[in-house]
């Protein structure tokens, strides 16, 4: 049995970005990975926010599209314009990206070993069974569980986890239509509180996409009616169609548990407004290995706990924040959307939003439009008490 002192399960971007952390300090680790090949097949819509640049390395290269702005669309197409001067996200090669990130955690010093299926793992002596035809054991001081929504480390000691579905197509229009900085997003009550997308790869090309509380085939409906009915992907001709699961953010997850701590999906660090988890998970993974390497370099593995605690003083606020947009928003209407929009758009919100607005953090934009008393003036009284006492 071959030992460690770090055994990461999952070598998505969160599992490599923390293994290259530890890596560097000069633990051994390795990494096991059930696919054959990393970042296949995509499973995410490659949009993300600007503080990407700060939490983790990213080269040029893997930029497909600095996007500046969105177009926001109501059911009844009332949009709300909103723009940036510098890029406030990213449309990534997240393919390329992934590999990237698994090669400076291998270029740090981790091994990684790919179609390697974690069947259990025990908490108490960090050893994990893996399924190949020697039926492999790895045991490590430390076991981190990054192996995405179905993790078989979270399902150790956490109730099953809740997901949304989701589902992208890439699609050529045939002609010059997009403005290849601006991505489109559609509310629409049926999948509330997600929302439909359009991210342009080119002017030509983009990937749609949606999730939402549906199965794959209610999915494919609504993404075909978004086809037929928006003039800037009417006709499109599909590529390719991808798939993906969401976990829901649950606040009361357990993420440390004996020598094993999750991240990531695995964590259902995702943000409650989008389903996004990158620029946290990233965050979280240099947060894990400061935890990770106190408890190694002392021989203590209590200070595994040193983890959820920052994780939860650095999150909480925003976390929460989000989650109440998440509810409202899954509370309203068409109408009732329909009519937010069109009073957002008389208040004059669409300079705010551009002034306001963050991907990743949104309780900023939020306060800004309690304190003008705009959402106020759109949302029915219950909600406006609902918002109201949070920030009490």
């Amino acid at each position: 049995m071959k030992n460690y002192d770090v055994a990461v399960v999952g070598a998505g971007p969160v599992g490599s970005t923390f293994a290259r952390h530890m890596a560097e300090k000069g633990y051994k680790v390795a990494v096991l990975e059930k696919k054959r090949e990393i970042g296949v097949p995509l499973q995410c819509a490659g949009l993300l926010g600007k503080r990407i640049k700060k939490v983790n390395i990213l080269p040029d290269k893997f930029i497909i599209n600095p996007v500046h702005g969105a177009f926001l669309h109501s059911p009844e197409d009332t949009i709300l314009s909103v723009q940036k001067d510098k890029p406030e996200a990213y449309v990534l090669d997240r393919v390329g990206y992934d590999k990237f990130l698994a090669q400076l955690a291998e270029d740090a010093g981790a091994d990684i070993f790919l179609n390697q299926k974690v069947e259990k793992v025990d908490t108490l002596r960090g050893v994990i069974d893996i399924k190949n035809k020697e039926n492999d054991k790895i045991s490590a001081t430390v076991v981190v569980g990054a192996d995405g929504h179905a993790s078989t480390i979270s399902e150790k000691f956490n109730p099953p986890v809740e997901s949304f579905q989701a589902a992208q197509y890439l699609v050529d229009v045939g002609e010059k239509r997009f403005q290849k900085d601006y991505v489109h997003l559609y509310v629409d009550s049926r999948v509330a509180p997600g929302f439909l997308w359009v991210i342009p790869l080119s002017e030509s090309t983009a990937r749609i996409g949606l999730f939402a509380d549906c199965n794959y085939q209610q999915l494919n409906i609504l993404l075909k009616e978004l086809i037929d009915k928006r003039p800037e992907i009417r006709g499109s001709t599909i590529l390719k169609k991808y798939y993906g699961v969401i976990p829901k953010y649950n606040s009361q997850k357990q993420l440390v548990k004996d020598r094993v701590l999750l991240l990531g999906d695995a964590a259902s660090q995702v943000k409650p407004t989008t389903g996004g988890g990158l620029i946290m998970g990233f965050t979280c993974a240099e947060i894990a290995s400061r935890a990770a390497s106190q408890a190694l370099e002392n021989e203590n593995i209590e200070l595994l706990a040193n983890y959820p605690q920052e994780y939860h003083e650095e999150f909480r606020k925003e976390l929460k924040a989000q989650l109440m947009v998440h509810k409202i928003f899954k509370s309203l209407t068409d109408a009732d959307l329909e009519y937010m929009f069109r009073k957002l758009k008389e208040e004059g919100a669409e300079e705010i939003i551009s002034h306001y607005g963050d991907m990743d953090s949104q309780s900023i934009l939020i306060k800004e439009l309690l304190k003008r008393g705009i959402l106020f003036s759109i949302l029915p009284k219950m909600l406006s008490r609902r918002i109201s006492n949070l920030w009490k």
